[in-house]
């Protein structure tokens, strides 16, 4: 009899989100990061060949060994692909899966060139498809326009229908930036009610001058939010999510800080202690580190030479991924939501910290102002799910302070008073539960932090 395998030679689960058409898209949005890695492959049309596909499908199937694989496209652009190469991915997909083992699909699109029978395909497959808006017409146009410099509100808008119409799972994926930081609560609305988001999540858009598609120093472009716009968005969608929303929507963040508080692994790699399971592979077959480090610096291997689970578990991976904790600066390691936090994603650790050590996460200020803004309620959702109960019962807590705060000139008789009222009223048995604001463990496309993410 074998002996068991090693858990420290074994690679760890991770997730990989695959380009087909590399950095290739129909659009030219001011703020993508992304546009710029076309100098990585110069006078190379970038298209993932028949080849390339079989190793990526091929390799990941083999490579999970729990109940569920996930195959990830993002971009670029990977609709411009066509049907027929998706076609021949989940054709591929199905033969390699061992018995029992369920294969799930995630893509993220800019959704113009969603149509009906791109919508169908996706029911019938039942991939999750992520779409990236940026609110309403005015802060989606503001920068994500065309080759052209055409708006693309009602292109992107059009393939919404078409989804909504063949009912498929989707999620919204909302970059924040100059034109919409301001707005949270109109951004969320119009999520919300015109687009009838139920899962959302919001990405800070901190852009830095580049050279062939590497960030260089530690300025930001006039696009980019501050980090008090940041803090400011967060909490202002936040307030308007937990008067009416908890258990209805599911906005990643906050079920992200829900887990940190309530002692749980959050899923995100941006507030986990440590990174390096979600990496990101080109049209050829090249693994980077992450999809915000396509670097030549980060370069792993190409899985036509190397295994992808040898990619995954090599010293260089496990190296970057403990260095999000070993290279914390000291301010971050005493602060006190370092717990909440993990001094956010590397790739925003460019700032001096005020004692003049390096390393400091550009967004910190903003974190630091959200979490402090959600103790109490993250507290009393945690009382509420130890209790076995739905932490959707804080919606009733913050109706009955808001009713109280319009009928009465002294309403400081808060959420928090209320909600410590809710906390002491739920028995603090320990449970089961899972630590999301639902309850059950939600999904999302749009990043690499959950099972099924394009």
């Amino acid at each position: 009899m074998s002996d068991p395998p090693d858990p420290a030679t074994q690679p760890p689960p991770f997730h990989l989100l695959a380009k087909p058409t590399g950095s290739t898209c129909n659009l030219e949005c001011a703020y993508c990061f992304y546009l710029g890695k076309e100098a990585l492959y110069p006078g190379i049309r970038a298209r993932m060949s028949d080849a390339v596909l079989e190793r990526y499908v091929r390799q990941v199937v083999e490579a999970h060994q729990g109940p569920e694989a996930t195959i990830s496209w993002q971009g670029g652009e990977p609709l411009l692909m066509g049907l027929e190469f998706f076609r021949r991915a989940v054709a591929l997909a199905r033969r390699c899966a061992r018995p029992g083992l369920a294969v799930a699909h995630t893509i993220q699109t800019n959704g113009t060139k969603i149509d009906g029978n791109w919508a169908r395909f996706f029911r019938e497959n039942g991939f999750l498809v992520g779409l990236s808006i940026d609110g309403p017409r005015e802060y989606h146009d503001a920068y994500r326009r065309d080759k052209r410099g055409r708006p693309t509100f009602d292109r992107v808008m059009r393939g919404l229908s078409h989804l909504r119409e063949q009912g498929v799972e989707w999620n919204a994926l909302t970059a924040v930036h100059a034109a919409n930081a301001d707005h949270p609560a109109e951004v969320y609305r119009f999520l919300r009610d015109e687009c009838g988001a139920r899962f959302m999540q919001f990405i800070p858009i901190v852009e830095r001058p580049h050279e062939g598609g590497v960030p260089r120093g530690d300025s930001v472009t006039a696009r980019s939010v501050t980090a008090t716009q940041w803090g400011r968005f967060l909490t202002g969608v936040f307030e308007e999510w937990v008067r009416r929303d908890v258990g209805e929507v599911y906005v990643q963040m906050f079920d992200v800080a829900l887990a940190n508080w309530y002692g749980e692994p959050s899923g995100l790699c941006v507030h986990s202690p440590t990174c390096g399971t979600a990496l990101a592979m080109e049209f050829n077959g090249d693994v980077y580190a992450c999809d915000h480090f396509v670097e030549p610096g980060y370069l792993r291997g190409n899985i036509a030479v190397r295994p992808l689970t040898e990619l995954v578990g090599s010293p260089k991976q496990r190296r970057f991924g403990q260095d999000k904790l070993d290279r914390l600066p000291r301010c971050c390691v005493a602060c006190d939501v370092l717990f909440a936090c993990h001094g956010g994603c590397p790739k925003d650790r460019f700032v001096v910290a005020p004692d003049g050590e390096d390393g400091l996460n550009y967004l910190c200020a903003g974190y630091k102002a959200f979490f402090a803004h959600v103790d109490e309620p993250m507290r009393t959702m945690c009382t509420l799910l130890r209790a076995d109960r739905a932490p959707a019962e804080i919606v009733a807590r913050y109706r009955e302070c808001d009713a109280a705060a319009t009928m009465s000139d002294t309403a400081t008789a808060s959420a928090t008073s209320a909600m410590a009222t809710t906390a002491s009223a739920a028995a603090a048995t320990p449970s089961d539960a899972t630590a999301t604001t639902s309850g059950k463990a939600a999904r999302s496309p749009g990043d690499a932090s959950d099972r099924r993410q394009p």
